[in-house]
């Protein structure tokens, strides 16, 4: 038994405490001697055995607990996880629905920004064509005030013979019909000439419905109409009588006198109207009707040039000067198209030889402004004799400023200072942003793109100038998608991105580049040039008689009506920013009505 209890024993002890020495083992089990005998005996081994059934009963329980926490943590963990889920989902939905509500809200205050600008911009429209219809004709008469004068009546012979003669000669306007009911054409003349236009309207109307054949009578009402047209500002008016002098020059027995009266007059008010491929043709039938008329084929040529057909009005004055050489009126023409074609040495003797003549049509600031630009360009300094001509006929502000679309009273002088612009927070944007800039615009500078253009003008003497416009008439164009932290920055300063008589442009300049000495259209705008690579030298512009150079992140302000020059001569590009601005002393009022250019 006792050594059956000791196998026992042994075999534990190997199992449990990893123990091979057998003889150690049974040595040492006196002390496990239970009942105090002093031996190991039966008793002892009920003893130790119970002991052992309690340690594996306790392993058990311990196993079972660790495995029972460990679930217990799985559980926790998994309960976590499932509510850091549930959390993060509920996170989701509601930014998403934070985001919603921001986009609705967004969407909701894009449209009540639209309603209101388009209700403010049809107030706008409303409140401005009264104004409008109120300036119509002052703006358009100014702007006709050359075909004006070049529709006078002038004879091949000179502008002498066209004196003496125009006392003589009174037009034929009435058939031999219309002489026997003369005084009835008179009272109703009386009433038109004395600015009873309406009265003078519904007399003619009788006059045509009891003689309606009779061509004196539609012209009458014609120009009665035409007066009730003016006095009502109304181009509906105005169209009627267009009309009626349309049947009074196709009636039989109308005096060729009044074919011609007629027809110019419908011409004149056709283009008054802007309606230039009418009065072109209308002027094609004087011609066809009057051959032998070179006034009349003047004009005509200018109808050409109105629509931008410069090689037909080209050989219309080339028959004229075949037939009247003398004719200073074709010559300024003429010599004005060879200067379109840049035939600078061509086109001086036809300009100066024009303006010579002293003849109807050719007292005119761009006749002036084109012979004294050719005249540069030759290098002869009697340009500024006819600059200073031009000066004193009134059609330059000075020898200096020679823009010929002018505000009258405006402050003049060639250099600005931001201060005296009044425009300092602008000046201050662009000199704070300007390699932002600068970056945009070297982004765009791959030719390969297209986007920067050659200069158009034919301002260039040699090299290359490109440029790549983002405003232009105060409308922004698709070029600011290119450019959109540019465009960002200059829409809060109206007083250049609502300049509709100037640019936002930038403008690349090569080396060996020389731009003539020129001016702008208008006095009506300031130019700044802000710097963005400028080459340490070589660049330089002049405006009158003081030369500067422009520096990187720095603003110059000139008045581009006066006359200004540009040099490149350095041994790279010159890239610069260009905007337009309102000259500081316009009124909102002159701002919103000036015409665009």
């Amino acid at each position: 038994m006792v050594l059956a209890l000791l196998g026992v024993w042994s075999s534990v002890a190997v199992v449990w405490f990893d123990l091979v020495d057998y003889d150690n083992v049974i040595g040492k089990l006196s002390a496990y001697d239970a009942d105090g005998d002093g031996d190991f005996d039966v008793e002892d081994a009920k003893v130790l055995l119970g002991k052992l059934e309690i340690v594996e009963q306790k392993g058990r329980e311990r196993i079972a607990k660790e495995k029972a926490e460990l679930e217990r943590l799985e559980k926790e963990r998994s309960t976590k996880e499932k509510a850091e889920k549930e959390r993060l989902e509920k996170e989701g939905e509601e930014k998403e629905r934070i985001e919603m509500e921001r986009a609705t809200k967004e969407k909701e205050r894009m449209e009540r920004e639209w309603v209101a600008k388009e209700k403010s911009e049809k107030e706008m429209v409303v409140k401005e064509r009264a104004v409008k219809e109120q300036q119509a004709k002052e703006m358009a008469a100014k702007d006709q005030e050359w075909l004006k004068n070049e529709c006078l009546v002038k004879p091949r012979q000179g502008r002498t013979e066209f004196k003496k003669n125009a006392k003589k000669k009174k037009p034929k306007l009435l058939n031999k019909f219309e002489k026997t009911i003369k005084t009835e054409i008179d009272a109703a003349e009386k009433l038109r000439k004395k600015g009873k236009v309406e009265e003078a309207v519904r007399a003619f109307e009788t006059l045509v419905l009891q003689y309606p054949q009779s061509p004196r009578c539609r012209y009458g009402k014609a120009l009665a109409e035409d007066g009730l047209a003016e006095k009502m500002l109304s181009n509906d008016m105005l169209q009627k009588a267009i009309g009626t002098y349309k049947e009074a020059s196709e009636l039989p027995n109308a005096t060729p006198d009044l074919i011609k009266a007629t027809l110019k007059k419908r011409a004149e008010r056709q283009q008054f109207l802007g309606r230039m491929r009418g009065a072109l043709a209308t002027l094609e039938k004087l011609v066809q009707i009057f051959p032998e008329d070179m006034a009349l084929k003047n004009d005509l040529g200018v109808a050409h040039l109105l629509i931008g057909d410069n090689n037909s009005a080209k050989r219309v004055y080339e028959e004229v000067l075949a037939t009247a050489p003398s004719d200073g009126f074709a010559k300024v023409h003429y010599g004005f198209i060879l200067k379109s074609e840049n035939k600078i040495a061509e086109s001086i003797p036809f300009l100066r030889d024009g303006l010579e003549s002293g003849d109807p049509g050719t007292d005119d600031g761009r006749f002036y402004f084109h012979l004294g630009d050719a005249l540069q360009r030759m290098g002869d300094d009697s340009a500024y004799k006819w600059y200073e001509r031009g000066h004193q006929r009134g059609h330059f502000a000075s020898v200096w400023q020679r823009s010929l679309y002018n505000v009258d009273g405006l402050k003049a002088q060639p250099w600005w200072t931001p201060k005296d612009t009044g425009y300092m927070d602008l000046v201050k944007t662009l000199e704070r942003n300007w390699r932002i800039i600068r970056d945009e615009a070297q982004s765009v500078m791959d030719k390969t793109t297209g986007l920067f253009v050659p200069e158009e003008e034919n301002l260039r003497e040699k090299g290359e100038w490109g440029q790549f416009t983002l405003w232009q008439q105060g409308k922004a164009g698709e070029s600011c998608r290119s450019v959109p932290k540019t465009c960002g920055l200059l829409e809060r300063y109206p007083e250049a991105t609502g300049c509709k008589r100037g640019q936002i442009k930038f403008s690349v300049m090569q080396p060996g580049t020389h731009v003539w000495p020129h001016t702008g259209p208008t006095n009506c705008r300031l130019r700044m040039h802000l710097g963005l690579v400028i080459p340490k030298t070589g660049c330089k512009i002049r405006c009158t008689n003081d030369t500067r150079a422009w520096e990187e992140g720095k603003v110059l302000i000139f008045d581009d009506s006066f006359e200004h020059e540009v040099w490149q001569d350095a041994d790279s590009y010159r890239l610069i920013f260009i905007v337009d601005v309102w000259h500081p002393e316009l009124t909102q009022y002159q701002r919103q009505t000036l015409s665009p250019i």
